[in-house]
């Protein structure tokens, strides 16, 4: 990580700031504790950060601020990020198993070669990290997933899996937040609410919390 970060403009209303080349833990710790203390340094006319696997993006309104006066203020910011944030908040994220849940359960036991009471307990035993969100409202990210269960993408995504779907890939797991098409394994179905419109905070998840998987019953909308 020595010749890490590197800094690129995008456009002229935003600053990449690059710590990695991949998922890594100790790569997004450092990330999430140079996003506190960019937060914390209230640096004029910065307007948004957008924490990633290996990335912080930095908007900046080009009105108030430019790209140097930027670089110059946030440099020392990054040298001196540790990889160390405290009170990181876990989550106990509440999952069915049943078939009618995870219709792609036996699916990835069969490619396997293991028992779905093995992928179910490989499953709730990882510890999961929040990296980032994308490619939807509420679709967070989480790494951490079992090596076991580290399987490809659908070669053909299937159409529409309900809220709350719990569905792995890539080594990464997300709950789904809204109905949409995937070439995820779908292996259950959360009822917990990660996506809330309404709250003063719409995402029940920040980048750096930690996730666990508890087993319950079916419940009523599943």
């Amino acid at each position: 990580m020595a010749h890490w970060p590197h800094y690129r403009p995008l456009a002229d209303i935003g600053l990449l700031v690059e710590f990695g080349d991949c998922i890594d833990e100790a790569v997004h710790r450092r990330i999430i504790a140079f996003d506190r203390a960019v937060q914390a340094a209230s640096l004029p006319g910065v307007v948004e950060t957008v924490p990633s696997y290996a990335t912080l993006m930095i908007v900046y309104d080009p009105l108030l601020t430019d790209l140097d006066t930027l670089l110059a203020a946030v440099r020392p910011l990054a040298a001196a990020a540790g990889d160390t944030v405290t009170s990181p908040t876990e989550h106990s994220i509440p999952v069915c198993y049943d078939a009618e849940c995870g219709p792609d359960l036996a699916a990835t036991a069969e490619m396997l070669g293991l028992g779905t009471d093995a992928i179910i307990a490989a499953h709730l035993g990882g510890q999961y990290r929040v990296y980032m969100y994308g490619f939807a409202p509420g679709y967070a990210y989480l790494g951490g997933v079992p090596a076991l269960l580290d399987l490809p993408r659908k070669p053909v995504p299937v159409r529409s899996r309900p809220v709350g779907s719990v569905m792995i890939a890539g080594g990464q797991c997300i709950v789904t937040t809204l109905p949409m098409p995937t070439g995820w394994w779908v292996i259950g179905r959360s009822p917990a609410a990660i996506l809330r419109p309404e709250a003063s905070r719409p995402f029940l998840f920040e980048p750096g919390d930690t996730v666990r998987f508890r087993r319950i019953a079916r419940f009523d909308d599943a």
